[in-house]
C-alpha cells in the first residue's frame, strides 16, 4: 500500500487544524467555556501548525522542502504536547497545591510587560487547573495532547518517508 502524496496529507493536516480551532471557538462562544492561558497558548500552537501545513501544501516543495516543513512541524507539535502535559499536570494537582488564578489576559497585557505575561501564560495559573469539560474520560488538554501527538507522528512520518527523488542515484 502506498501513502498518498505529501501535498494531500499536508492539506488534510491543515483541515484538521482548522477543525480544532473551529471546535475551540464553538466551545468558547456556544458552550461558554472560557479559555485559560495554557488553552490560549495551545490554540496558538494549533494555528501555527495549521499555517505551516498550509504553507507546505501551497508551496508543494520537493523532497528536501517537505523534510524541512516536517522537521519544523515536529518541533512545533512537541511544544504543543509540552503545553498540554503541563495543563494536565496542573489539573491533577491536589487542591492545596494549585497556583493562584491570574487576572484576565486583557488586564495583564495592559498592566505587565509582555515577558511577564508570556511567563504567566506558559507556566499556567489556577484557571488552567479547572476541568471544564470531559469527553470519554479526557479533558480538553487530554484531547489536545492526542491531537499534538498525532501531528508530531504525522510530521515525523513525512520527515522519514522515503521519496522517489531520494533513489535517483542509488
Amino acid at each position: 500500500m502506498t501513502l498518498p502524496r505529501s501535498r494531500t496529507l499536508f492539506l488534510l493536516a491543515t483541515l484538521c487544524c482548522f477543525g480544532l480551532i473551529g471546535t475551540a471557538l464553538v466551545m468558547e462562544h456556544q458552550m461558554g467555556l472560557e479559555p485559560c492561558p495554557l488553552c490560549i497558548m495551545q490554540r496558538i500552537v494549533v494555528m501555527t501548525l495549521g499555517v505551516l501545513f498550509l504553507l507546505a501544501t501551497l508551496h508543494n516543495p520537493g523532497s528536501k522542502g517537505y523534510r524541512r516543513y516536517s522537521a519544523i512541524c515536529v518541533v512545533t507539535a512537541i511544544s504543543g504536547m509540552a503545553l498540554a502535559i503541563r495543563q494536565l499536570w496542573l489539573q491533577n494537582l491536589p487542591e492545596d497545591e494549585v497556583p493562584a488564578c491570574a487576572p484576565p489576559l486583557d488586564y495583564m497585557l495592559e498592566s505587565f510587560p509582555l515577558t511577564e505575561v508570556l511567563t504567566f501564560m506558559l507556566s499556567g495559573t489556577g484557571d488552567c487547573a479547572e476541568v471544564q469539560w470531559v469527553f470519554l474520560g479526557l479533558s480538553i488538554p487530554g484531547w489536545t495532547l492526542v491531537a499534538f501527538t498525532g501531528f508530531a507522528l504525522f510530521a515525523l512520518l513525512e520527515l522519514l518517508r522515503p521519496r522517489p527523488e531520494d533513489r535517483l542515484f542509488s
